[in-house]
């Protein structure tokens, strides 16, 4: 790390939030302005809001560790970099397009060990035909990961298509020795009980999070720590 990662890494007050901003940094060879903007845009705490205390305790210690398909979560995701409003003034083909126009930003904040594979990717039976957002292939956790974007408040239809596309793809398009695809549909609001009740006990491959388009303020981030 150069002098200008310490001096701004010293500037944080909390020891296990400092360290774990440290090995990032290290682990994914960060800009001083790509170590601001994760600091910025909450990643420790994001990651913190999903782990018990065993978990949160590894991350100030050895940084992200991806060993399960929920290390790779987090909620909400901050896309400020695609340079859209918070408010409903863009389509699903917008968003789509400028996460492409933006893919290394929107990798970044993906996290460790992502490639990019396809989008707009077609799957086809009984004559019907469907198409995935996004495809992409996790290269730590050895599967594929497919995304659907949608705006406004997440439906259990959307979770029922993702479980769709997830069969579809473990069935058809996994190779041996790859782990089960994980699905993971981004939306600007959802209910957690709708999510807890529409999947199965025990789902470890559908995900639902909320996106951001703009930065949110620290006093945001409280309020969606508090909300969890």
């Amino acid at each position: 790390l150069t002098w200008s990662h310490y001096i701004f890494l010293l500037n944080i007050d909390d020891n296990s939030e400092r360290k774990f901003y440290e090995i990032e940094s290290v682990k994914n060879n960060w800009s001083v302005r790509e170590l601001k903007r994760q600091y910025d845009s909450a990643l420790y705490t994001r990651l913190a809001l999903s782990r018990d205390k065993e978990g949160v305790l590894k991350l100030s210690q050895e940084g992200q560790l991806i060993e399960k398909p929920k290390d790779i979560i987090k909620d909400p995701y901050i896309l400020e970099f695609l340079g859209l409003p918070e408010l409903h003034q863009y389509s699903e083909s917008e968003l789509e397009q400028e996460i492409i126009n933006k893919l290394e930003h929107f990798l970044l904040e993906l996290g460790q060990g992502f490639a990019f594979v396809s989008r707009q990717q077609r799957i086809s039976f009984d004559d019907k035909h469907f198409r995935i957002d996004l495809v992409f292939y996790n290269r730590v956790l050895r599967s594929f990961v497919l995304i659907d974007l949608k705006i406004g408040e997440l439906k259990h239809q959307d979770l029922g298509q993702m479980q769709m596309y997830v069969n579809y793809y473990d069935r058809e398009m996994r190779l041996e020795g790859e782990n089960k695809t994980i699905g993971i549909v981004l939306c600007q609001n959802k209910s957690n009980l709708l999510v807890e009740y529409t999947l199965p006990e025990g789902n470890e491959q559908i995900f639902a999070s909320k996106y951001k388009t703009i930065l949110p303020s620290k006093e945001d981030f409280k309020r969606l720590i508090e909300s969890k």
